[in-house]
């Protein structure tokens, strides 16, 4: 292995040249990658501390050759990764990759602009400012969500920074009027289907552990919210001399895709003066399809609203959209001025300049912008709502396989593109047996390294999750997945007999 190299003075860190072949053959590796995806276990079996022990203690003296250094990547890292771009990738949710998606990553990274402010660069925030208003008509958003409705968006990295962003700008609203010291008084609400994400959030902002109502769903309103629950919950908050703060309702939950009826809490939330935020990172790709939209009816009665396109819309990680109706709001709770980032340039004094500094918690930020305008250039609403109506329909088939085969049952309707399932009990009150058998089947599964799912805890039982969606996913995936279902279903009801007996 060639170990030398020049020391860093010899170096031209961005001379065009060696910019170019570098770059060649990173895409050359990665393409490689992608041709032969498919023919690596999906989730990895790595050991821990496998790839420790494959390093070194200490990084080299002299700088190495790209080829050496892109030849232990494909020796020790990639076999240590679960690959999550694979066509039999089923778990979690989808993070897309696509060609659009990289090619803007490039263009991002390669230009590496920091768009902080507008006279960062005035182009990237008029970009992002643009793509944003894109992606609301996508989603079929009220106008009042888009800056050409008063409104307006931010592109962050994750679903968790527009949350605590969001919950920021609600307790400064509801602060402003109660004082300081009302901030033990402030109460938020979510699911038991909720992502885990609003309660970290709302820690972090400040709202006591205990002024976080988690309220129970059921599979009679198919494991969504009911207006009712939620108003129970904030007139004994109310009663008790509490201030209800800040409520998420969510298209598309984690663990079973369920949906929270946006219209009945957003008209909840305007009664109490709540804060509606509306969370579909992941359902929000779907919502393009207007067969989907009625899915945020009542989305004018929101604050808020999120999505993440590097989820479902083949945008590569990191990319969430958050459009909120007052960016005032957002901006007076989130901005900050001091004098070194003071805008002295004419644009200044005028009226709708956007610093996105002053929209999210961090400073500095990437030029994530670029990388939705490709994927929206690049394959256009057509094309995008076919994608996603592939996914849908193969999840459908996999649902159907599955009512059509007595072992299975379905938990929960199959919504977008997840399917959540599980082995059917045999006996009555079988049910510690039932769900060792299915933690014995995702076991199976993704031991057998043809293909990778996750699960979920509902109503006490384990239930395994299939979500469909990936870049490279095509309907004979879908089929062979079921195959190796039914194939790891016989071997442990085989192994479940065998234990019985003894």
């Amino acid at each position: 292995m060639a170990t030398g190299g020049a020391p860093f003075d010899a170096l031209s860190p961005l001379d065009p040249d060696t910019f170019a072949g570098e770059s060649r053959a990173v895409i050359n590796f990665l393409a490689g990658y992608y041709r032969d995806v498919e023919t690596y276990p999906v989730q990895s079996q790595a050991l821990p501390g496998c790839l420790r022990a494959l390093l070194p203690d200490a990084p080299p003296e002299n700088g190495e050759p790209m080829d050496v250094i892109l030849e232990e990547v494909r020796t020790h890292i990639v076999p240590a990764l679960t690959h999550w771009q694979s066509p039999k990738f089923f778990g979690y949710f989808p993070m897309n990759a696509s060609t659009a998606g990289f090619a803007g990553e490039m263009l991002s990274t390669g230009l590496n602009i920091v768009p902080f402010m507008r006279v960062a660069s005035p182009a990237a925030t008029e970009l992002e400012s643009t793509v944003v208003d894109w992606m609301g008509k996508l989603v079929g958003l009220p106008d009042r969500f888009l800056f050409s409705g008063g409104g307006g968006g931010v592109l962050h990295g994750s679903t968790c920074e527009a949350v605590v962003c969001t919950l920021a700008a609600a307790r400064d609203r509801a602060l402003s009027r109660l004082g300081h010291e009302g901030i033990l008084r402030l109460v938020v609400y979510a699911s038991d289907q909720s992502h885990c994400t609003f309660q970290k959030g709302a820690s972090i902002v400040g709202i006591p552990r205990s002024n976080f109502r988690v309220i129970p769903t059921t599979a009679a309103s198919g494991y969504g919210l009911t207006a009712a629950s939620v108003r129970d919950a904030v007139e004994a908050d109310v009663a008790s001399g509490l201030v209800p703060l800040y409520l998420c309702a969510t298209v598309g939950t984690t663990g079973l895709g369920a949906v929270d009826p946006v219209r009945d809490l957003g008209e909840l939330a305007r009664r109490h003066g709540i804060w509606l935020h509306v969370d579909a990172a992941y359902a929000g790709s779907a919502l393009i399809c207007p067969e989907f939209q009625h899915h945020i009816d009542g989305a004018e009665l929101a604050d808020s609203v999120s999505m993440n396109p590097h989820k479902w819309f083949l945008t590569n990680m990191d990319c969430c959209c958050l459009w909120v109706a007052s960016p005032a709001a957002l901006t007076s709770a989130l901005s900050t001025n001091p004098e070194y980032l003071r805008n002295v340039t004419e644009e200044s004094a005028g009226a709708g300049v956007v610093d996105y500094k002053d929209w999210q918690i961090a400073l500095s930020r990437p030029f994530r912008a670029m990388k939705l305008w490709l994927v929206l250039r690049r394959y256009g609403g057509a094309g995008m709502r076919a994608y996603v109506r592939r996914h849908v329909e193969m999840a459908k088939w996999f649902e159907q396989a599955l009512e059509a085969d007595g072992r299975f049952e379905v938990v929960a309707p199959t919504r977008f593109s997840l399917v959540t399932f599980r082995l059917r009990p045999r006996l009555e009150g079988d049910d510690d047996a039932v769900d060792a058998s299915n933690r014995g089947l995702l076991v199976a599964v993704n031991a057998s390294g043809r293909a990778f799912m996750t699960h979920f805890v509902v109503d006490g039982k384990f239930v395994i999750r299939m979500a469909v969606g990936g870049a490279m996913t095509e309907m004979q995936h879908v089929q062979d997945t079921w195959e190796l279902v039914r194939e790891k279903a016989e071997e442990v009801g085989a192994l479940q007999n065998e234990r019985n007996v003894r």
